[in-house]
């Protein structure tokens, strides 16, 4: 056979699956090439052709094992090369074997509950999401018939959908409502539909109707006809000045209806429509437009950017209306979006005509259309045919355990394909025992990342279990320095959830240390105390007390205390009696600058013990005032003033931390299964910290380890331009799953892994 030719397959068909391989391996050999299997009317077809003959380089290293059976029909290409090609390979590699050990393990899972594999897939076919479809059918009642299964599940989500029973929450309320969302989705004809079951209920005279649309042609004359058909005054806003004034024309009015532009979830221009109508003299309630026809993950980007639009502060929907639910193939996908966002659910637009296409939500009947309403076609959801393909293959233990030895040799196939091609493993483990041996807390994350991808269940601590923290605190002077972030998360329910994330950071370098505030409290150090530092001054002022353990805040300028004489004064009325020290050069905003420290004590509040002030006093170099700070601290904290002034830098050179934990989270939620999540915040806390060292590092093996986690996360490098943490995190993920493909006594894993989605 001429080297690297691609022989022709040979076609093997049996009762089993099993009994066509072993024909195939009579015929061609036990290194025959699996090329394909699938059902036939028959029984089991394989295709298979004699083992290729690879290069004189490789052949020594490439054991013989089976490839996986879905593989193509193509020759094997040469043995890469280039670093770039191998890695290339290596993660398509692994995401193909992933692909068929999830495929054999949906398979074993259907045959070990069919029920609930049966409601999972019709929750999925009808268009809801996994992370719904799979926390609904997690708390399915053991013990069930397959009709109170299907039963169970309808009232399961018909309960869970926040639908208003009635008119009484917009209509006799009334107010003023403005109907936001995409273009196309239908806002003048529902806007119409409100404002004649407004009129029927109240009168024409009680109602207003509002237009921001100046853009579409013919938006302001379709409103108005619909007005004149009703007896409704229409008005035509430009911008928030106007908006305001014909607002407060109208107050005599029970109901004000307003039809903004249609603008693309994507646009700038929405968090400006927010602004206009939160800004506006009269509280707008803003309802939500939403699809029924759009994909998932369309809507779930509208929700996002309709919710405050960017804005700080900004009121939150009022609720939700669903349109165009009488051409939805797979309404699912509208329902899982108002479940888990939890937005109220108003109204439901079924139709042109107005206004009769307008009706109250039913929770039930509309659960029940998200079922009967499955596409005749169904060209983009996958069908049935395939389960019943892949239950067909594991119909006995016997195709079971040859499904299991399959996967086993897939995996063993891995590692010596990984060993055959990785010229560079050895420069890849460099690079590991470079991160082990640089005291950032990589082999803490890579022990998190192994247990979240074999679906270890995490305790109820949402910090990780720390490393020694006599370890991190001999990265330390004389204290531990914590601080306090807030993260954002998927709960259970797909729905955003903020937690309080704890860094601790060396007194030495300010860096974050690879430990937790936690298991520092558990396992004090009495010669390095725990120093909280905060964003403001605890809450003493309150009658609440000040923290037991020694902190650190920054206070404005208007923050009134009480002085050692015992007298009200603010923090500035303070420092304008204060002598400072001499004036020490720093640069202010990259420009040269003086600064200078002056310290008091002073009282949170009446009847509280004396604290530590310390007002900081920069000035150019001419003696011009730029800025002044003011920094309060426990009165028994026993350090110089200039080192509270750093600690101070710190916390605010470390926050940008808990934005990368942020962006961890939203990369795992998208690549990780459910059943995981639990475990992110463990990880993400330990490996956000080992990145953002590895960012700060300027060791010699620092820089190399970076460019090659941004080449795993398949980021192009730019000379002179830093890696984003966020980056680093992703390469770190895949570097991870690299390193146990390298390993050679790694257990085969089970599917589904967290990191598969990274890889």
């Amino acid at each position: 056979m001429i080297p690297g030719a691609a022989p022709a397959p040979l076609r093997f068909l049996a009762r089993s699956g099993r009994e066509a391989l072993r024909l195939a391996r009579e015929a061609l050999g036990p290194e025959a090439v699996i090329v394909s299997n699938r059902i036939t009317a028959d029984g089991v077809e394989i295709l298979a052709a004699p083992p290729l003959v690879p290069a004189p380089a490789a052949a020594a290293a490439i054991a013989a094992a089976p490839l996986p059976l879905s593989l193509p029909s193509q020759p094997l290409a040469a043995a890469p090369s280039t670093p770039d090609a191998v890695l290339r390979e290596l993660l398509s590699m692994r995401s193909m074997i992933e692909e068929q050990l999830a495929g054999r393990a949906w398979s074993e899972e259907q045959r070990r509950d069919p029920l609930r594999g049966h409601l999972l897939r019709l929750m999925l076919g009808a268009g809801f999401s996994a992370r719904l479809a799979r926390a609904t059918v997690d708390a399915l009642p053991a013990g069930l018939t397959h009709a109170d299964g299907l039963a169970w599940l309808r009232n399961e989500l018909a309960g869970r959908l926040p639908a208003i029973a009635g008119d009484d929450a917009l209509l006799d309320a009334g107010g003023v409502f403005a109907l936001v969302g995409p273009t196309g989705v239908g806002k003048t004809t529902t806007t119409a539909k409100l404002a004649a079951r407004c009129v029927l209920r109240f009168g024409a005279g009680k109602l207003a109707l509002v237009t921001t649309d100046s853009y579409r042609i013919g938006a302001y004359e379709q409103l108005r006809i619909y007005g004149r058909i009703l007896g409704v005054p229409v008005h035509a806003v430009k911008d928030a000045g106007d908006l305001r004034l014909v607002l407060e024309d109208l107050r005599d009015k029970h109901m004000v209806l307003i039809d903004t532009v249609g603008m693309s979830q994507r646009d700038r221009a929405v968090s400006d429509q927010v602004a206009m109508l939160c800004d506006a003299q009269r509280p707008v309630r803003r309802l939500l437009l939403l699809n029924a026809t759009s994909h998932g993950d369309t809507l779930d980007e509208v929700v996002h950017a309709y919710r405050r639009g960017g804005r700080e502060g900004a009121d939150d929907l009022a609720g939700c209306i669903l349109t165009k639910v009488d051409e939805a193939t797979h309404p699912g996908a509208v329902i899982d979006t108002v479940i888990r966002h939890g937005l109220p659910l108003h109204y439901v637009s079924s139709g042109q005509k107005v206004p009769e296409h307008l009706s109250l939500p039913d929770p039930q009947r509309l659960v029940e259309a998200a079922f009967q309403a499955r596409s005749r076609t169904a060209l983009f959801v996958p069908g049935e045919i395939v389960a019943q393909e892949q239950l067909a293959s594991l119909r006995t233990e016997a195709d079971v355990a040859l499904a299991q030895s399959v996967a086993s040799r897939l995996r063993a196939q891995c590692h010596q394909l990984v060993r055959a091609l990785a010229s560079d493993a050895r420069e890849l483990a460099g690079h590991a025992s470079a991160l082990a041996d640089g005291g950032i807390g990589f082999e803490h994350a890579r022990a998190l990342w192994r247990g979240v991808e074999g679906g270890a269940t995490a305790p109820p601590d949402p910090q990780p279990a720390a490393p020694d923290p006599a370890a991190a605190g001999a990265q330390c002077d004389s204290h531990l320095l914590a601080t306090c972030g807030s993260v954002e998360r998927l709960d259970e329910d797909g729905r955003r959830q903020r937690q309080e994330v704890a860094l601790l950071l060396s007194d030495r370098t300010g860096l974050p240390l690879a430990a937790t505030l936690r298991a520092a409290l558990a396992a004090p150090d009495p010669g390095r105390p725990v120093v909280l530092l905060l964003g403001a001054p605890p809450a003493a002022a309150a009658g609440e007390g000040t923290p037991a353990l020694a902190w650190l805040a920054r206070a404005p300028a208007r923050l009134r205390v009480r002085t050692e004489a015992d007298r009200s004064a603010t923090l500035a009325g303070v420092a304008a009696g204060l002598a400072f020290g001499p004036a020490q050069a720093v640069a202010h905003r990259g420009r040269p600058a003086l600064q200078s420290l002056a310290e008091a004590r002073v009282a949170l509040a009446a009847g509280q013990p004396l604290q530590r002030l310390v007002v900081v006093r920069t000035l150019d170099t001419r003696g011009q005032l730029l800025a002044q700070r003011y920094l309060l601290a426990s009165g028994a904290l026993a350090v110089d003033a200039a080192r509270l002034v750093q600690w101070q830098a710190w916390r605010a050179a470390v926050q940008p931390c808990f934005r990368l934990m942020k962006e961890a989270h939203q990369q795992l939620a998208a690549s990780g299964p459910p059943e995981a999540d639990r475990a992110q915040p463990m990880l993400v806390a330990q490996a956000s910290t080992t990145v953002w060292r590895l960012a700060q590092a300027r060791e010699g093996w620092a820089q190399p380890a970076r460019a090659l986690l941004a080449q795993l996360a398949g980021r192009r490098l730019r000379p002179g331009r830093a890696i984003p943490p966020a980056v680093l995190f992703e390469g770190l993920g895949k570097f991870c799953v690299l390193l146990d493909a390298l390993a050679q006594d790694e257990a085969p894993a089970p599917a589904g892994r967290l990191a598969a989605g990274c890889a």
